[in-house]
């Protein structure tokens, strides 16, 4: 116990430290490309972001209603230059995360680029502008908004003048003004990083990070498929294949040499697929699959149908006359014979295999190029090697348990899972397009009928059109039963609103959740607070508040009590973390509600504010218009602290600093709950 208490103690200290500053773990750079086009030529405007290890930038190139904040470019207008297309992002990761954001995004490590077109108008050029972006770490579980201007000033016409240096400036740093009489752009920030100058080659950097991570990301996703491809030898399609494949090589010479080949031709089958898709998959088409409602409903149907077809209502076959004219090249022998063979197999076992194969293809497509081929081989290897051991031993089937029930068994328990992974795809459409079909009590009563049904099946309580007439309940048949009533088990109190962390990812997200029951003591549904920017912004939880800190300051020193601080953003993936796992506690909740005063002050909301409330910032001279750039800098500016989450406990009638040291993201209840209860022992303790 000391020793947990004295590493709970080391992280809140260095945690304090990191939080209590600024921080940049992104730096922006950028060059333009050709060096000093001519008028009238297109050239393009590349920018480099070097991204700190742990951490992540979000992209470009996805829905900006989905939550988490897009990389934005702004370009100021002028004669010299003119935009040609969009900002394009330069192939970032894609994510599907149902739990938080209900959706897909993308986003960078290691290092992001984006580029962007712009045509030569006039010969003294000056493209000038200013990034926007949010970078998020895993590991620390902050997010940093990263803003910042660029200026880039040359002559197309000038020879052997200087060439114009980029400028990086960074949120937490001051804006130097760019002279517009002046060619060239003043100093790089200290603190930034260095930065290529306008013309040089453009290096292209892959940190090692990044390559781990996907070295990482293969290795493990090719034991997953290497797991659905041993899955795929249960299915019932595949039974009738093994006395076909002896026979067929009690007839042959070749020994083991053709048997290896044997399995070499089913593994390059499958990868031959694998890599068509690979050759057509980008990050583009990956997002596509993974979130337009087209590619997911084909998937939602075509996995029904499939499970279906298992349940045993009809057969799904590949055309006869094409089975077996593949068969009848398979009968003439030798090494033609053996690649049709192959073919033959892998063709007769396509209506089991298929939607496994398929999944494996499709979770492929949302990633690297690599990652198909590798997702086929390793689903391939699982199939080809029983297969080729077959080959080799003919006598081997003399020992196998005959096909009967225990088949069907596997096919009709593989069905009703096919069924319910089917409305995963039509989940994933149904959030991002809003329909609001399968909210999560929808979708969880769908899966507590299915997983039932399973139970109900494997205990013999309910039969299939195609069982045998054997009732005898096996230890495995008893086994899985128990454990799928397990399951459903767990799943029914979300019904009711509970979290189901262990389906994080699976279920739609808990704001699509109509009946929830009261985390704490009811407490948290007060009396509703018409506060301003309540009309779009909502606190969590049914928690009432505010979401300006003049107003809330003032409500706090009315009602007695100290002001709680949230520092939050839209896109902030540990925001929502803390609020669902932490202020959901009915603790921290009741506490929240009675004790405080809360104000959420959201650093990224891009509401634009009135002119009359724009003001210059002392940090970096830049104009704060919207809502979150005011935030962010009121956050910097007074608590010296650019990341969120980050919790602020006040005394609203002192102008001092916090209460206590401010909490960043940390998952332990008890810790919160004693931040808090802490801070309310100071208050009333003061005078």
């Amino acid at each position: 116990m000391k020793i947990k208490s004295i590493l709970t103690s080391l992280f809140l200290l260095f945690g304090f430290f990191l939080f209590a500053e600024k921080i940049t773990p992104a730096k922006w750079s950028w060059t333009l490309k050709p060096v000093n086009p001519k008028v009238g030529e297109v050239a393009e405007l590349i920018f480099k972001v070097k991204i700190d290890k742990g951490w992540y930038l979000y992209s470009s190139d996805f829905d900006p209603n989905l939550g988490p904040v897009v990389t934005t470019v702004s370009f100021d207008k002028n004669s010299s230059y003119s935009l040609v297309g969009n900002l394009k992002a330069i192939n970032p990761h894609s994510k599907l995360d149902q739990e938080i954001w209900g959706g897909t995004y993308t986003y960078f490590t290691g290092v992001g680029e984006f580029r962007q077109k712009v045509k030569i108008l006039q010969e003294k050029v000056k493209i000038s502008g200013a990034y926007d972006s949010q970078s998020c770490s895993n590991e620390s579980g902050l997010c940093v908004p990263i803003k910042g201007v660029f200026s880039i000033v040359f002559s197309s016409q000038s020879v052997g003048g200087s060439e114009p240096v980029s400028k990086v400036s960074e949120q937490s740093e001051p804006v130097s003004k760019v002279s517009e009489q002046s060619e060239q752009v003043g100093k790089v920030s200290e603190q930034s990083e260095p930065v290529s100058k306008v013309g040089e080659p453009v290096s292209e950097i892959k940190s090692d990070e990044r390559r781990q991570t996907s070295e990482e990301s293969l290795f493990s996703f090719f034991f997953i498929a290497l797991g659905a491809g041993f899955l795929a030898l249960l299915t019932p399609c595949v039974y009738p294949l093994i006395p076909m494949t002896v026979s067929f090589f009690t007839k042959q010479s070749g020994g083991k040499g053709l048997a290896f080949l044997y399995g070499a031709f089913i593994v390059l089958i499958y990868v031959f697929f694998g890599t068509i898709l690979a050759f057509f998959a980008g990050a583009s088409f990956a997002n596509f699959l993974s979130t337009h409602w087209i590619p997911n409903l084909l998937f939602f149907v075509i996995f029904m149908l499939f499970g279906i077809s298992f349940l045993g209502a009809f057969e799904i076959v590949l055309p006869s006359n094409f089975v077996n004219q593949v068969d009848a090249k398979s009968d003439k022998g030798g090494l033609i014979g053996v690649f049709f063979m192959a073919f033959t197999l892998v063709l007769v076992s396509f209506s089991c295999t298929g939607p496994l194969a398929g999944s494996i293809l499709i979770a492929a497509s949302q990633g690297v190029f690599l990652k198909p081929i590798v997702g086929m081989l390793g689903f391939s290897l699982a199939f080809a090697i029983p297969f080729t051991l077959f080959a080799i031993f003919p006598g081997v089937l003399n020992k196998m348990p005959k096909s009967g029930g225990w088949m069907n068994e596997v096919k009709v328990v593989l069905g009703f899972l096919e069924v319910a992974l089917a409305f995963k795809f039509l989940s994933v459409a149904d959030q991002v397009y809003h329909w609001h079909l399968l909210d999560r009590e929808v979708f969880l009563a769908i899966w507590i009928a299915v997983f039932t049904a399973i139970t109900l099946y494997l205990f013999g309580i309910i039969t299939m059109p195609h069982d045998s007439g054997n009732k005898k309940l096996s230890v495995t048949r008893s086994l899985l039963a128990t454990s799928s009533l397990a399951f459903v088990l767990y799943m029914m109190p979300g019904m009711w609103g509970a979290p189901l962390k262990g389906l994080s990812g699976w279920l739609p997200p808990m704001n699509t959740q109509d009946f929830k029951m009261s985390a704490g003591s009811g407490n948290a549904e007060a009396a509703k607070i018409n506060s301003k920017y309540s009309d779009f912004l909502k606190l969590p939880l049914g928690l009432q508040g505010y979401f300006d800190y003049k107003e809330a300051k003032e409500a706090a020193i009315k009602a007695g009590k100290p002001l709680f601080i949230d520092f939050t953003g839209h896109g902030c993936v540990n925001c929502r973390k803390m609020e669902e796992y932490v202020w959901s506690d009915p603790k921290v909740l009741k506490t929240l509600q009675e004790d405080y005063v809360v104000v959420a002050l959201y650093c990224d909301d891009k509401t634009e504010l009135p002119s009359t409330e724009w003001y210059t910032s002392k940090v970096d001279g830049q104009v704060k218009k919207t809502l979150g750039d005011q935030n962010l800098d009121f956050q910097i500016t007074r608590f010296d602290s650019n990341a969120q989450p980050h919790y602020v406990l006040l005394d609203p009638r002192k102008e001092e600093g916090p209460m206590l040291k401010p909490v960043a993201f940390d998952p332990d209840v008890n810790h919160f709950v004693k931040f808090l209860n802490e801070g309310i022992r100071i208050y009333r303790s003061s005078k």
